[in-house]
């Protein structure tokens, strides 16, 4: 009498690889405190560059939600940092053959890796970009940004889809950082590789003398673009408007991701 081994459907397979990295994430301490960093260098930076903000007229032409989310800036490098462990750290350690073997579908795993990374940084982005909005409005009103200048709200429509597209862009950052990092399969490395291709474009254009060679790498750049889509004032001068600026680092990280599915699939573990 023959036995026929049954397999999981998909679905279930995928819920099981689901259900074993959430159980990592949340057991893990590391990932818990790189994202409450995430939160707090934002809002703290942004507190702080609202508190150093003056408008002493209605032209003064400083952009009051970029200046509320200037700690988007700083807090990207941690939302990296955090995408890039979520799978280095299996690298570093040797996990990553245990939980192969635990899960022989690697392209399943990896995209279950990369939702349970994408949750957290979401809530965290959310909690971080909404804190630097209301530090911004507490704070910038006193400093010559009156209702008839413009200032950090989550109600107003400019205002709202500025803080939205910053969230989106803390979190494709965390996963072009996964991206990367699964192909780069060193930690390190990875982090180096993804800091300098946020940090890198935007550097470059503030030093070529060529003003189209410059608005060029601000228009490909994930920085840059990603940095416009927090703009509500000067759209008209924009590399690339807010929402494109946000399509080109969803670009990045699709990139990122297709990058690091195939070096998964293709290379020994």
């Amino acid at each position: 009498m023959s036995v026929t081994a049954r397999v999981a459907p998909p679905r279930c397979l995928l819920g099981q690889a689901l259900h074993a990295e959430w159980t990592k994430f949340r057991t893990v301490a590391g990932p818990s405190w790189l994202l409450a960093g995430v939160v707090a260098l934002t809002v703290a930076v942004g507190a702080a560059a609202a508190a150093a903000a003056w408008c002493p007229s209605a032209t003064c032409g400083i952009d009051p939600a970029k200046v509320s989310f200037t700690g988007i800036y700083p807090g990207q490098a941690v939302a990296a940092v955090a995408g890039v462990l979520a799978i280095g750290n299996e690298y570093s350690t040797g996990m990553v053959k245990l939980s192969l073997t635990a899960m022989p579908r690697r392209l399943a795993w990896f995209f279950a890796k990369a939702a349970v990374l994408a949750g957290p940084v979401l809530i965290a982005s959310a909690l971080a970009v909404a804190g630097s909005a209301l530090a911004g409005r507490l704070i910038l009103p006193g400093h010559g940004f009156t209702p008839a200048h413009g200032y950090a709200s989550l109600t107003a429509g400019a205002d709202l889809r500025a803080a939205v597209g910053a969230v989106l862009y803390l979190t494709l950052v965390a996963l072009l950082s996964l991206g990367l990092a699964a192909a780069v399969r060193d930690s390190a490395a990875a982090i180096g590789l993804v800091l300098g291709v946020l940090y890198l474009f935007p550097l470059a254009a503030a030093v070529v003398s060529n003003p189209t060679l410059a608005r060029h790498l601000d228009q490909i750049g994930p920085l840059p673009a990603g940095l416009d889509a927090q703009a509500t004032i000067g759209l008209d001068s924009l590399p690339l408007t807010p929402w494109q600026g946000l399509g080109a680092v969803a670009l990045w990280t699709a990139g990122a991701l297709l990058l690091g599915a195939l070096a998964l699939t293709f290379r020994d573990a």
